[in-house]
């Protein structure tokens, strides 16, 4: 993958990051990864939701270099860089991609996964990390990472948990969809991927998330953009405090190989099985 020549005709590199000659639309707030670059290294979500997922890689490794799909600022590439692996941030958003090469990832694309035109079984590992619920046809680009990845090439992903959670922040945020395990896993079953494993996390978060946001979205109470993102600002700076200990809870719960059977997030690897 570090071998850029294999599809160095789509891509052109500037100031150290390569851009597609295409650039599609995406279901994406433009604002969001300044946003998000505000609160990103002091948020308990995004802190959490980092050291799940390392921990995750590290039980599940990529057979190679890792290809982080829609990888915003970098924050979670950056972290698996760390860990020793090598890391590609895929982005979209020219902020996001600058963002990832300040934080120093490495190696960056600016470009939606198919305007980037990967050939063929040329990708060893990818990662979508709160992304597929942004894509409209989540079985059609499941199918085209599917046919992009390895044999046996792991998929690693975190998408937001269950229907009835829904609010009008996940629309303000550009989503299409919430997840099961039991929803994911078909969707990637049809795409032709084998479930390897599969967990929920922030497990206390369910019950705020629908006291809080999906019943006042349901009773009809709506927010400014901005006024969503203020919110969103403070609740991500604010101290976890006594949350601290559960989310070491469930990181440990990772670490022995447990599943945590309810939460806000799902976290899921997944294998290439076959072709499609």
């Amino acid at each position: 993958m570090s071998d850029t020549s294999i599809f160095s005709n789509h891509l052109t590199l500037r100031d150290g990051i390569y851009y597609s000659q295409e650039q599609s639309v995406i279901s994406y707030p433009e604002d969001q990864n300044e946003l998000c670059m505000q609160f990103e290294e002091s948020s308990f979500w995004f802190i959490h939701r980092n050291d799940c997922i390392a921990e995750m890689i590290k039980r599940f490794p990529p057979s190679g270099a890792f290809l982080d799909i829609g990888g915003g600022n970098g924050f979670v590439a950056k972290r698996i860089q760390d860990e020793g692996f090598e890391t590609i941030v895929l982005e979209p958003g020219p902020v996001g991609a600058s963002n990832s090469k300040k934080r120093g990832v490495e190696q960056v694309i600016c470009s939606t996964f198919q305007d980037a035109h990967f050939p063929p079984q040329s990708i060893d590992a990818a990662g979508m990390f709160d992304v597929i619920e942004h894509i409209e046809d989540d079985d059609a680009m499941l199918r085209e990472i599917h046919a992009s990845l390895k044999e046996n090439g792991r998929l690693y992903l975190s998408v937001p948990a269950f229907d009835w959670l829904w609010s009008q922040v996940d629309e303000d945020a550009g989503h299409f969809r919430r997840y099961t395990k039991t929803s994911m896993k078909d969707v990637l079953e049809r795409a032709g991927f084998e479930l390897e494993f599969s967990t929920y996390i922030f497990s206390v978060l369910p019950l705020p998330i629908f006291l809080f946001r999906s019943i006042p979205s349901k009773l009809g109470s709506k927010k400014q953009h901005t006024e969503i993102a203020e919110t969103k600002k403070k609740e991500h700076t604010k101290k976890a405090g006594i949350l601290d200990k559960i989310w070491r809870w469930e990181l440990n719960e990772l670490k022995k190989g447990s599943r945590i059977g309810f939460g806000g997030t799902l976290l899921i690897v997944a294998r290439k099985n076959g072709e499609k």
